[in-house]
């Protein structure tokens, strides 16, 4: 269980689709954030701003509807089951948006969500290259595994069964990571 001064984590649509990236070191560190959330119980838990959701969404229902039908049990069991809080932006999120220097030149959904981050005393925990590539926002890069930390050879992180077999049949949807 985190305690009191932990970060709140937070996660946007690069990290939750990263799961689904046609890069495959994108997407085993995306599945691995996720799959080690979801041992860690409700100590795993993560927030997304409902923007963030949105833009999973929209990625998502730009594909045909049967690469849809094979894509969402996985997103809506592992929704459930990881305890993500989705949260709105407060008015105070939006005013800082448009008034924290660090956020300068940021696309505007960028801006909101990292508000919404700093407000909470978060980390946002990103596959984006550009937040990785801005100093001074609380950012942690979604890296592939360290040696140290990777799998034998030719294995990855697993889900527990029900959801592995999920998510093996959601990658039928692959996005490339300029979409992220």
């Amino acid at each position: 269980m985190p305690s009191d001064t932990d970060p709140v984590v937070f996660i946007d649509a690069t990290t939750f689709m990263g799961m689904h990236s046609k890069d495959d070191a994108v997407r085993v560190a995306a599945k691995a954030f996720f799959a080690g959330r979801l041992a860690a119980g409700d100590a795993g838990g993560v927030v997304m701003s409902w923007e963030q959701v949105g833009r999973c969404d929209d990625l998502v229902w730009g594909y045909e509807r049967e690469l849809q039908d094979e894509y969402y049990p996985f997103m809506d069991v592992l929704h459930t089951d990881l305890a993500i809080d989705r949260i709105a932006y407060a008015e105070d999120d939006v005013r800082r948006a448009f008034t924290e220097p660090a956020l300068d030149g940021l696309p505007t959904h960028e801006r909101l969500l990292l508000a919404q981050v700093i407000a909470r005393g978060g980390v946002l925990h990103t596959a984006s290259p550009r937040l990785v590539r801005t100093a001074g926002l609380p950012v942690v890069p979604l890296a592939p595994l360290a040696p140290a930390d990777a799998p034998a050879l030719g294995e990855e992180p697993s889900f527990p069964a029900y959801l592995e077999d999920l998510y093996r049949r959601s990658l039928v949807l692959k996005v490339v990571s300029e979409t992220l």
